[in-house]
């Protein structure tokens, strides 16, 4: 994920560094003057799980994957440097995850899980921008978000004794990040990279209180690195 999170970065750097050492003419120069603006976004991310324990001996492997996020975006420019944003959309990808636990029979069927995860995310953002500069300006965004994940089994009667993997259906995430305003001819390109982390615990509990594959876990939560292109 640092890797990911660093070559990111990098190509962000670029692409500003390359639009601001060229003189161009400016376009959209009343593009921020509008109140209210609309757009869209497209972009990959890779998710994983932090997780906490409580008891020793016991360790979960999560085998992170790359899926892919899509929404739109609402917003309102609260002052020339600081946006106020709305950018409802999906998100998903899918986790394995390999449970090492003694009491855990030593089979695929019981150690390994796949959970896919789709989530429909309402993020509220704050994003404070730098002063335009020639057809770029650099900004930092950060807020929180209500997840309402469609693939949670909660509800479900099953647990992991029955080879179930059961997640919260509502949770609550928070992210920050940065990235740059790209004024091109026709429409603003903004790419940008964010990380996305869990609140609440997201983990469902197995029916019996001793499950190997819930009991030693004390916290169980979302964490991930989103990429993505936003066009207004």
């Amino acid at each position: 994920m640092k890797k990911s999170f660093l070559c990111i970065v990098s190509i962000l750097f670029f692409l500003g560094n390359a639009f601001a050492q060229k003189d161009k003419i400016e376009y959209k120069p009343n593009m921020d003057k509008k109140k209210i603006h609309y757009g869209y976004y497209l972009g990959i991310n890779k998710k994983g799980f932090k997780i906490s324990y409580d008891l020793q001996d016991s360790f979960v492997d999560v085998e992170e994957t790359y899926g892919f996020n899509i929404g739109l975006v609402l917003g309102y420019n609260i002052s020339d440097n600081l946006n106020l944003r709305f950018e409802p959309g999906l998100s998903s990808n899918t986790k394995t995850l390999t449970f090492t636990n003694s009491t855990i029979p030593n089979t695929d069927k019981d150690r390994v899980r796949k959970v896919p995860a789709t989530y429909f995310r309402m993020p509220l953002l704050l994003q404070f921008r730098t002063n335009r500069l020639d057809n770029m300006r650099a900004f930092i965004i950060g807020g929180v978000s209500y997840d309402y994940n469609f693939s949670s089994n909660q509800n479900n009667t099953d647990d992991n004794s029955e080879g179930q993997f059961r997640m919260k259906t509502s949770n609550f995430m928070y992210e920050i990040g940065l990235g740059v305003d790209l004024y091109l001819p026709h429409f603003k390109l903004s790419p940008s990279i964010r990380g996305v982390f869990a609140i609440n615990n997201e983990i469902v509990p197995d029916n019996a209180t001793s499950s190997p594959w819930t009991r030693p876990i004390d916290y169980f939560g979302t964490r991930g690195i989103f990429f993505n292109l936003t066009f207004e």
